[in-house]
């Protein structure tokens, strides 16, 4: 790849110069293998380590302790939790680069074993027909409580909390985590929301929540300083489905997103084929890249050549990779000096310790490593 790459060029976004368009995307490493559930000085190296992406986006981190549905995941409401992505921050900001922490509540994807034996919550009392990954291992889900008003009251106060830790930890913004059939997707979706109040029913009623909670985040952070996250053709996966008020239901939050000042629109491409389930979309990019005025950001196996095709197609601003940042800390620079790339260690994703977290080799100023 001899030409210029836009992948490598600088973008501005919101009020943050972002040294490349390449984004280190939102992956679960479990490594918070603690009592307070806080991130490490091993998790602080491994974000340190990753610094050169145009912007890091963390793993997602629970808002509460009623948002946590997967061990050793550092959540994000307990003073020991925010010293922790302290040391995170200040790690990345020292190699210059940029973080925003992502707002995690699982939903009905949790398990009582997390709870105390008490019902995980979400929009409607319907079981996924899926698995949680407890402290004793993989367990079925159950059917969660449905939320009562008072309840959805205080989760949205529960990201504005969230939201004011993380940017006392020293976060360069957050990213609502509105995607891949956890809770905030689980209110969209007819097929988890039976719900008959203002929560449910029609699509104005479904996305309430996640307006709600942007007006609460944005009271703690800058517009300009908060992404939002969208899977809208997730099929297949945490029970949710597709239907005929699916991609309407996204086409009407992406329109409403335009009348903010967000940071960016984060979407994933289908993460299973779609083709030919009736009411998908199977060209994410290509469909709300006209339908959304703001910064985009697109993500779901991209490689360096497709990235830098569909900025170049203007299909996105902002290319975000997760497992080739895994195996490769230095992913700037291989796609810099176009070179091999290394190859990840499935079998360590989530488990604990150093071994496939940070212990990637990386290459020197000509390629070698």
């Amino acid at each position: 790849m001899s030409k210029k790459q836009v992948l490598l060029e600088e973008y501005t976004m919101g009020n943050l110069e972002l040294r490349n368009r390449i984004v280190m995307a939102p992956m679960t490493r479990s490594r918070a293998d603690n009592p307070d559930c806080a991130p490490t000085d091993l998790i602080a190296k491994y974000y340190a380590q990753r610094a050169s992406a145009g912007l890091i986006i963390t793993e997602g981190s629970q808002i509460s302790p009623m948002a946590v549905g997967y061990i050793n995941t550092p959540g994000i409401y307990s003073k020991a939790q925010v010293e922790g992505w302290t040391k995170v921050t200040r790690a990345v900001h020292e190699r210059g680069g940029k973080i925003f922490l992502q707002l995690w509540h699982v939903g009905r994807m949790s398990h009582p074993d997390f709870h105390n034996g008490e019902l995980p919550l979400s929009a409607s009392a319907l079981n996924p027909n899926s698995q949680s990954f407890t402290p004793e291992g993989f367990k079925d889900t159950v059917a969660p409580k449905a939320m009562t008003l008072d309840e959805i009251k205080e989760t949205i106060t529960d990201y504005g909390r969230a939201a004011k830790n993380a940017m006392a930890a020293g976060m360069d913004g957050v990213e609502i985590h509105a995607s891949n059939g956890y809770l905030l997707h689980q209110f969209f979706s007819p097929t988890s929301n039976i719900r008959t109040d203002a929560y449910g029913g029609s699509i104005e009623n479904r996305a309430r929540i996640l307006f709600e909670v942007i007006r609460e985040v944005t009271r703690h952070v800058p517009e300009n300083q908060t992404g939002v996250r969208l899977n809208p053709s997730l099929h297949g996966v945490f029970g949710m489905t597709l239907n005929e008020e699916t991609i309407p239901t996204f086409d009407y939050i992406v329109r409403r997103l335009n009348h903010y000042d967000l940071a960016y629109l984060h979407l994933s491409e289908p993460f299973t084929d779609v083709a030919n389930i009736p009411g998908a979309e199977p060209h994410i990019a290509e469909r709300y890249r006209p339908l959304y005025q703001g910064t985009l950001m697109i993500n779901s196996n991209f490689d360096q050549d497709k990235g830098n095709r569909v900025i170049e197609a203007g299909l996105a601003d902002l290319i975000a990779y997760g497992k080739l940042f895994i195996a490769n800390p230095d992913l700037v620079e291989r796609f810099t000096l176009n070179v091999p790339l290394a190859e990840w260690d499935e079998a360590t994703f989530y488990t604990p310790g150093p071994k496939g977290y940070t212990d990637y080799p990386v290459c020197n100023e000509k390629g070698s490593l």
